[in-house]
């Protein structure tokens, strides 16, 4: 058997806690480092060590144009922009070989940040919001990888829609290496089923829609097609609402199987994680239980009961 390839996330190495910042200092993440490092193998990434800069070294911002910007020193107005274009150009090239599932930059960063990173005219004065120059490289090369800056992951809600982006890409590579076939791509899109449902419904009826009419179009094409929505509707974010309409399916299917007791005790799990008295984990276990009971086939292949690591538990809150 093919051994499954490790799940890779590129990161910003200060994340990591490694000194490699400006200042000789780092931002070590604790929530990367000690919990999520246990599932994931990181691909660290300095890019203002990696064009040869010091650490420490002097400060820079981003100076101009929001789509044109230029990386400066604060100080003596040293020019990086050139020595950072050419650097950001070789090292997606190189990435593409780690075969990554997702990239965690550092928000704020004039080469990493994602987004909101200050942008500065040229006397030094504020002037919007722009893109961390190896950030934007990244995002243009590899334009379906799911990325996120580690401010916004201290938020739980983002927690859990990065990692579905990411499994379900990591996930969506495998289906797309080698010989994929209609079979296996229809095969995927049945498991994922409920999950797409949870995150957009719209994205969901077109992708379904896509996969009833496989046969008309080029494997390629299809092949492509399908995992650039697929990818689009995964980065939905869910919410409770759909995922009450999520449960409410698959409880369906034990509706002549369990007793009236039984069936009550599902619904009233389901109503009570809609007003928010219990968490998600709580309606998911209950049918996992009655998905084994019961031999459902069907849903135990749902990706949907499984999404994640357990161990992360992001599906235990209120």
């Amino acid at each position: 058997m093919t051994k499954a390839r490790p799940l890779r996330i590129g990161i910003s190495r200060c994340l990591l806690g490694d000194p490699v910042r400006y200042d000789g200092g780092h931002k070590r993440n604790s929530f990367l480092t000690e919990t999520l490092s246990r599932h994931v193998e990181w691909v660290p990434v300095c890019p203002e060590v990696e064009i040869g800069l010091g650490t420490p070294r002097e400060a820079m911002r981003l100076v101009g144009d929001a789509k044109a910007s230029r990386l400066i020193t604060i100080k003596t107005g040293l020019d990086h922009t050139r020595a950072m274009e050419t650097f950001s150009r070789r090292r997606v090239r190189e990435l593409e070989a780690m075969d990554l599932s997702g990239y965690v930059f550092k928000k704020d960063s004039p080469s990493c940040g994602m987004e909101r990173v200050r942008l500065y005219n040229q006397h030094g004065m504020p002037r919007g919001k722009g893109i961390g120059l190896f950030a934007r490289a990244f995002m243009e090369h590899f334009p379906q990888i799911p990325v996120e800056d580690e401010g916004r992951l201290s938020d739980p809600d983002v927690q859990e829609n990065f990692l579905e982006q990411v499994s379900c890409y990591h996930r969506r590579q495998g289906l797309l290496r080698g010989s994929v076939t209609r079979k296996a791509m229809v095969d995927f899109h049945a498991k994922h089923k409920y999950l797409l449902l949870a995150h957009s419904p719209e994205h969901y009826h077109a992708l379904g829609r896509l996969v009833a009419n496989a046969k008309r179009y080029a494997l390629t094409k299809l092949a492509s097609r399908y995992s650039a929505q697929f990818m689009k509707a995964i980065k939905v974010k869910a919410s409770v609402r759909k995922h009450v309409n999520v449960l409410n399916h698959m409880a369906a299917y034990f509706h002549d199987r369990l007793s009236p007791e039984e069936t009550n005790e599902l619904h009233s799990a389901i109503n009570d994680y809609h007003k928010g008295l219990i968490p998600l984990i709580v309606p998911t276990t209950l049918i996992k239980h009655y998905v084994r009971v019961f031999g459902i086939t069907y849903l135990q292949n749902q990706v949907y009961l499984n999404p994640h690591h357990k161990e992360l538990m992001l599906r235990n809150r209120v």
